[in-house]
């Protein structure tokens, strides 16, 4: 963890999410990425979190940014996206960095396809928020802000 007394918060989405607003509207909503990295920057200056964001359609790029992390970032926010459901070598990533991380995910992925159900990437998690449209975001960040404070 970071010894600064300011925490910082990487915030990580995987593989389609930069199609946020553009996607499947009915299942993740019509806004971008773009605007909910701008509303969590603020809710992060209000926090008095130090924040950044990662996208990549790549596994090896989210994997590469997860191993730079370690002893920079103090906690994860991630949504993997679909390497949610096979990606081992994302789970070893994340498990290979002393970071915690919730796991995040706009719809609900157990009310979804049968094959949506199981999360590989939340085995180590300290928890997962899903289901909760864009809120997920920020609730994951209300509740990385109450973890690193206490």
């Amino acid at each position: 963890m970071n010894s600064d007394s300011e925490k910082n918060v990487l915030v990580i989405n995987g593989p389609n999410l930069n199609m946020l607003g553009k996607r499947e509207k009915e299942v993740y909503g019509d806004i971008s990425l773009e605007i909910i990295n701008e509303q969590l920057k603020k809710q992060a200056y209000e926090l008095g979190l130090n924040i950044e964001f990662f996208q990549s359609n790549h596994e090896g790029n989210l994997i590469d940014k997860i191993h730079k992390s370690n002893n920079v970032i103090d906690f994860i926010i991630i949504n993997p996206g679909a390497l949610t459901h096979y990606s081992i070598a994302l789970l070893d990533a994340l498990k290979s960095v002393e970071i915690p991380y919730i796991e995040v995910h706009i719809s609900n992925i157990y009310s979804r396809e049968s094959f949506r159900h199981n999360s590989i990437t939340a085995t180590a998690a300290l928890g997962g928020i899903y289901g909760l449209g864009v809120d997920s975001y920020f609730l994951a960040l209300k509740a990385a802000y109450s973890y690193l404070i206490n």
